[in-house]
């Protein structure tokens, strides 16, 4: 289980590094998600990854800080089917037309969170 939370965690920073270079793709892919349903699939994955961190915790090598992000990663997830579909892609259209800056200030956070996984497990 360990190797999987470590896995999860270096994609999330590859994701990251490359968001942080290229905003342009944050874009697209927020403007991915507006399609439809799309949200609810997002959403899904954050539950799944939730359960993962907290299924895994035990064996991690802090154990509190898989808990903290397993709980944030379900709440986060059950935000989405709670705010509804529409409310979730009307934020998400809004983050879409921010300054290349913001995206890429606000890239750092998953960036310190993926290696903040990377270091727990």
């Amino acid at each position: 289980m360990n190797t999987v939370i470590k896995i999860i965690g270096i994609v999330i920073v590859v994701f990251a590094i490359v968001f942080l270079s290229r905003p342009d793709i944050i874009r697209a892919i927020l403007a991915f998600f507006t399609k439809g349903i799309l949200v609810y699939l997002a959403a899904i994955v954050r539950f799944i990854l939730g359960i993962l961190f907290l299924v895994g915790a035990q064996k991690c090598h802090i154990p509190w800080l898989m808990v903290a992000l397993g709980i944030l990663f379900l709440i986060s997830g059950l935000l989405v089917f709670i705010i509804g579909a529409a409310k979730c892609c009307s934020m998400l259209r809004w983050w879409q037309k921010q300054s290349a800056l913001l995206l890429r200030l606000l890239t750092l956070f998953p960036l310190t969170v993926g290696a903040l996984i990377i270091y727990a497990a």
